[in-house]
């Protein structure tokens, strides 16, 4: 494929996968959707934003990204724009202001396309976030659920993976095979584990265990615990109303959780 000029479509020149990691990536996992996880990505980047660290949200979900719709965004473009060469990445970087202050890339909400994109797409973009991430202190990259291919590349191209889970035994048995997955390619990558959703710290610390022991006893690994995130109804609402927990209830217990983590990755 050629462009209008006759020169190779760039995205069709990556052929091999991709080796080369952001260190101030942080992929935000789950192995399946409904734990919570675009929520934790945003509170995230805002947590780490009021920590004086410069943060961009890459919403790559790549078919259901809602990352805009928590926000409340009206995305001029996203990553639709970015792949049909309207424009390049960096334009498609949102500047959100203050109370927020961090930056955003959308994804494209319900493009079964971009779910399926050929493979060399993602290699291309992958790069093309790594070039960007060195105009940031972190880079918060919310992942799609499952573990196909172009979740595993963009997880891969990470410097740290966050694989967040609830209690729900279909949670634990997804986010393992997840883990499972990336581990198989690559025993060095450095995954940790976030619970979300727990009744209570303790509560937490036993999900979290029974996700360690499966990883240490198939696995051979224990993926340390990067935090604990209590159950609060305020989280669904922030949700409905659109925006941070931390703007609307910056002392909630949720929102106090998600600072430690925050801290941790500092």
């Amino acid at each position: 494929m050629t462009t209008t000029n006759g020169t190779e479509n760039k995205f069709e020149m990556a052929s091999r996968p991709s080796t080369k990691r952001g260190r101030n990536m942080i992929a935000i996992a789950s192995g399946k959707g409904g734990v919570g996880k675009t929520w934790f990505s945003i509170t995230l980047s805002h947590a780490l934003t009021r920590l004086k660290e410069k943060v961009l949200l890459f919403d790559a979900d790549f078919g259901l990204a809602n990352v805009d719709i928590q926000l409340g965004l009206m995305a001029r473009y996203d990553l639709g724009s970015v792949l049909t060469h309207k424009i390049t990445l960096n334009q498609a970087v949102i500047k959100l202001p203050s109370p927020l202050g961090f930056d955003v890339i959308a994804g494209r909400s319900g493009s079964g396309s971009l779910a399926n994109m050929p493979f060399a797409y993602v290699q291309s973009l992958n790069n093309d976030l790594l070039s960007l991430s060195s105009n940031y202190s972190k880079v918060i990259v919310d992942l799609g659920a499952g573990v196909e291919k172009p979740v595993r590349e963009t997880a891969r191209s990470c410097g740290k993976i966050l694989v967040l889970c609830t209690d729900e035994p279909t949670s634990l048995t997804d986010a393992y095979a997840f883990i499972k997955v990336l581990v198989l390619e690559n025993r060095n990558i450095d995954i940790r584990i976030v619970i979300n959703s727990a009744n209570s710290i303790k509560e937490g610390e036993k999900t979290y265990e029974t996700l360690r022991k499966a990883c240490n006893g198939f696995l051979k690994i224990s993926p340390p615990l990067a935090g604990i995130v209590r159950r609060d109804p305020r989280v669904r609402e922030a949700i409905r109303h659109q925006t941070s927990l931390l703007v609307r209830y910056p002392n909630a217990e949720a929102s106090e959780d998600v600072y430690n983590i925050a801290h941790s990755l500092i």
